[in-house]
């Protein structure tokens, strides 16, 4: 019987998704699974020396890592209208001398403000819930938000400069690949893809017909407690792509990689 250690971020949408694979909701036939919640970026970080079989990975992060991890059909976050955002208390003067916080090095947000302004040159990787209080006490000229921050920035004081979504979809007319679940690719873990992807895709679509199951678990890890803050990240974040990438998903993922790889990003 496999046990496999499967890595994933506290955010909202992972642990709707993964709820119901993690408490015996469906059927996992022979596969077992030991979880491993923290921020994406630590798990970013951690897949460079292939810590899980399973992990989330940011697909900036992904795109570094294709040698090494196989991307899995389900439980990516892509859509429309949901990407990271750059907020401030006021826009600053010069995009080239602003010191700005971002959410890792390794994020698709990161590589999103890289594509849109690449004079930025001063930035700073905070955890991503660390980044709003950052810019609310001066310490940073702008921040760039992910995850629930969306829903609450107003709260600080800042306003957006830009949604890098609506940058990202002006652009290419797809929707915005921001991360997906991957599976190493050595012998002993690969040969259990297959069934993985079965597996979470039922547990995506328990989520989706049960979505008051997961709430205790899901509130249990969220930064953000307010109920309509945590529905309306789920919301936003998990959707007919978390089922399944299909053809217009890998036609976005395969436009991110080509645009950083022509600006020498990648």
């Amino acid at each position: 019987m496999p046990e496999l250690n499967i890595a994933f971020s506290s955010c909202p949408n992972d642990t709707f998704i993964f709820h119901a694979m993690l408490h015996q909701c469906v059927e996992t036939g022979s596969l077992r699974f030991t979880p491993y919640i923290s921020d994406v970026e630590e798990l970013n970080r951690k897949a460079f020396s292939e810590t899980f079989h399973i992990t989330k990975l940011s697909f900036y992060a992904y795109l570094h890592l294709k040698t090494r991890y196989d991307l899995l059909d389900s439980g990516s976050a892509l859509g429309y209208g949901c990407g990271p955002m750059l907020v401030a208390k006021s826009p600053p003067k010069s995009w080239a001398d602003a010191k700005i916080a971002i959410p890792g090095e390794y994020t698709t947000a990161h590589l999103l403000l890289k594509l849109w302004r690449p004079e930025i040159r001063h930035t700073e990787a905070v955890r991503f819930d660390y980044i709003l209080p950052g810019v609310a006490s001066g310490k940073y000229d702008a921040g760039l938000i992910i995850h629930e921050g969306r829903f609450v920035y107003p709260e600080y004081n800042c306003i957006k400069i830009v949604d890098l979504g609506e940058w990202w979809e002006a652009e290419t007319r797809l929707p915005i690949p921001l991360g997906c679940i991957a599976i190493r690719r050595d012998p002993r873990t690969i040969q259990y893809k297959r069934d993985l992807e079965s597996v979470l895709r039922a547990s995506v679509a328990y989520a989706f017909e049960n979505p008051d199951a997961s709430a205790e678990f899901v509130k249990s890890h969220a930064k953000e407690l307010e109920k309509t803050v945590i529905n309306d990240h789920i919301q936003l974040y998990v959707n007919d792509f978390t089922v399944s990438l299909g053809e217009t998903g890998m036609k976005a993922i395969q436009k991110l990689e080509e645009m950083a790889a022509c600006r020498k990003i990648l």
